[in-house]
């Protein structure tokens, strides 16, 4: 079976409509015909504020954990925005005061880079480092910012290598990621493999099991992992529902849905209103905005969406500016001046209004977030996916699906994704009240946010498994005795064992037939001995830490890449990379013949071991050749403009590419003892596609 090689892909579509395809259309009126507000909101309304300026004083649950992390592990779950930064700031402090070190590891380089920035104005420039899959710098600082995938691969290195972490406390925030079915893996090799006596404390809004979750690390780390929890959120939510007729009413009584939404509904006869058309953001805007309910962050299903929700602008009043507005965005785009060309910066400008989504550039997203931050901007069309990612609150949010698109399908929303993103109503220290307002429409279940407003966040699920990179690290540092104790030890093991002990050993020995599974055709493709050791290539090809480690490494070993131009490896690589669904407008026939030729190398090689990984029964890559050809022309020094009109993918997931290529590239770089031609290649190419507007500081 070959790899499936994948051109002009068309875009997986959704049983829904696309947002696109409904063009807006200039209104002289709104949907909304006479914006009122039900006579039991005044008194709520009447809380909207900024609250009296107070010394800060730490809560007790704040108090609680900074002595707890100061002994011992410490899981912290609380509300977004309570103060949990507080505590991994202080608990950095007092372990800096003796000496120590600490590490920082998030989910999203993103928000690596945020903290990055806010942790070197706490401690001082010279105190912080940073190391993601493309930015590393100050390495040998006392705290150390970055990815947890880094943690968890200096984890494996300390393990190979005989040495300890050198380290004293680890921060693993955005913890409930423990249960992503992607990359929980990571998180959970991190917790089993971090050495005891460091420290390891954990943050998170979501999590069900938090005493679960502790009970596990307590069995397998030997000490005491103490669980705080604080259910208080540090701005009230209150639930608001905006009737067709422009009319706010209080969402609920108590805890039932409120008698006018209730009327409403049995009117409809859908749990919602039916909408056939895009909905009147212009409309609800003014309606917000009438009443003190801005900023706002409005939740959409799509990119697409959101981008199309910016020609509100025509709708709406532009916004009077301010100096301090002003001098914000001058600023900005003096750090970024790659923006200052940016289709959607004078919507931004004028009226106070931005998308944020993954579809967009690191940098646009980040001037966003400032402006957001800062209070300059009135509303930001976001996707439900980036409400865990994003870096700012608001007056209120509005929803508009009571479902999310999980990559498959849609799901309904899982209290935990309603939690990240009713997490972002009400900012801290600016409002004395939040918001929340689902819109009535086809995809809204209004009985269901109801029953979300009182539910627990779910349980955290183990989603320990095996990959080609993990079998290879572990064996690195390992004894296979060892490694069925690691199994035996994980939380799909304890999980299982806490409804039936039996259990416990069946999810051992499946993890551990899994590995030997591994094993078994690692074994056979002579990256491992029969004695179960790493042979030579098994050595090298553990450092390559990637989505596909043997394919990689069956090019470097028969000789596959190009060792001279920079430019083809960095195509090459970049086939290998690319991880969307996604169309690029691009053919067979738009690949330069120099790509075609190696290409064609490439395929030699890794077609006969996709046939094995195919008989095996293990999942074979989809190559992309047209995220290719992007990555040649980005690589040849054509501008960024150039190469997006080119080939027609969004700056957000050719942003990504790039940084994904150039991890892949790292990687190659880290292998001058073994392939030195190949790797000074790579060097080469990582610094032909790490520029501006992507690489920024």
């Amino acid at each position: 079976m070959r790899p499936k090689i994948i051109f002009n892909k068309r875009p997986f579509k959704a049983k829904r409509s696309s947002a696109s395809s409904n063009k807006f259309k200039r209104k002289e009126y709104s949907a909304y015909y006479k914006p009122e507000i039900s006579p039991d909101l005044k008194s709520v309304l009447a809380q909207i504020g900024k609250p009296h300026p107070t010394s800060f004083i730490p809560d007790e649950f704040q108090i609680k954990a900074l002595e707890a992390i100061k002994k011992t592990d410490c899981l912290v779950i609380a509300p977004t925005g309570s103060g949990k930064t507080w505590i991994a700031r202080e608990a950095i402090l007092s372990v800096l005061k003796k000496g120590g070190r600490a590490w920082y590891a998030s989910p999203l380089k993103a928000l690596s880079n945020s903290k990055w920035v806010e942790f070197a104005l706490h401690f001082d420039q010279e105190n912080v480092g940073i190391i993601t899959g493309d930015t590393k710098e100050n390495t040998e600082a006392p705290i150390i910012v970055g990815t947890t995938e880094i943690l968890r691969n200096q984890l494996y290195d300390a393990m190979h290598h005989g040495y300890d972490l050198n380290c004293d406390l680890v921060i693993l925030d955005e913890a409930h990621f423990l249960g992503d079915v992607d990359r929980g893996v990571v998180w959970e090799e991190v917790m089993t493999y971090l050495p005891v006596r460091i420290n390891l404390l954990l943050l998170s809004a979501t999590i069900g099991n938090g005493e679960e979750i502790a009970q596990w690390l307590e069995t397998i780390r030997r000490k005491q992992c103490v669980v705080i929890k604080e259910e208080k959120r540090p701005v009230p939510l209150y639930p608001l529902f905006l009737h067709p007729s422009g009319r706010l009413l209080p969402f609920l009584e108590g805890k039932k849905i409120s008698l006018p939404v209730t009327e409403f509904m049995k009117k409809n006869n859908t749990g919602g209103f039916t909408r056939k058309r895009m909905p009147d953001y212009g409309g609800i805007i003014r309606i917000l905005e009438r009443f003190d309910l801005l900023p706002t962050i409005f939740f959409l299903k799509s990119r697409a969406e959101c981008d199309a929700a910016l020609t509100t602008s025509a709708v709406i009043p532009p916004m009077s500016h301010t100096a301090e507005f002003s001098d914000s965005l001058r600023k900005m785009l003096e750090r970024f001046p790659a923006l200052q060309n940016h289709r959607q910066l004078k919507t931004l400008q004028s009226f106070g209004i931005a998308a944020h989504h993954g579809g967009q550039l690191p940098a646009w997203k980040l001037l966003v977030e400032e402006m957001m931050n800062k209070g300059h901007l009135r509303v930001i069309f976001a996707t439900t996916t980036i409400a865990a990612g994003v870096n700012f609150p608001a007056r209120t949010i509005v929803l508009f699906n009571s479902d999310l698109f999980n990559g498959h399908d849609f799901h309904p929303l899982s209290a935990t994704e309603f939690r990240q993103m009713t997490g972002r109503a009400g900012r801290r220290g600016q409002d004395n009240i939040g918001f929340m307002l689902p819109i009535s429409g086809k995809f809204m279940d209004l009985r269901h946010v109801r029953r979300l407003l009182f539910r627990m966040p779910e349980d955290i699920l183990s989603q320990l498994k095996n990959d080609f990179a993990m079998v290879l690290n572990l064996l690195l540092s390992q004894t296979l005795s060892d490694i069925r104790g690691i199994f035996e030890r994980s939380l799909a093991a304890y999980q299982q064992s806490k409804r039936d002990r039996q259990a416990s050993f069946s999810a051992a020995k499946s993890l551990w037939e899994d590995f030997y599974r591994h094993m078994k055709f690692l074994q056979d493709e002579g990256f491992i001995n029969e004695s179960s050791q790493l042979t030579d290539d098994g050595h090298w090809a553990a450092r390559l830490r990637l989505d596909h480690p043997l394919l990689i490494a069956q090019c470097l070993r028969e000789g596959a890449f190009p060792e001279e131009d920079e430019k083809i490896l960095a195509a090459i690589v970049a086939f290998f990379a690319y991880d969307r669904d996604a169309e690029i407008r691009l053919t067979a026939k738009d690949l330069p013949p120099k790509l075609i030729h190696a290409l064609r190398k490439v395929m030699l090689v890794i077609r006969p071991l996709s046939r094995r990984l195919q008989a095996a029964s293990f999942i074979t890559a989809k190559l992309y050749p047209a995220a290719g050809v992007a990555m040649y022309y980005w690589a040849q020094g054509r501008s960024w403009e150039n190469v997006i009109k080119a080939t027609g993918i969004t700056e957000g997931d050719m942003a990504t590419l790039i940084l994904r290529t150039a991890d892949n590239l790292r990687q190659i770089t880290a292998l001058k003892d073994t392939h030195p031609q190949a790797a000074a290649c790579a060097y080469r190419a990582r610094d032909a596609i790490l520029r501006e507007p992507v690489l920024f500081l």
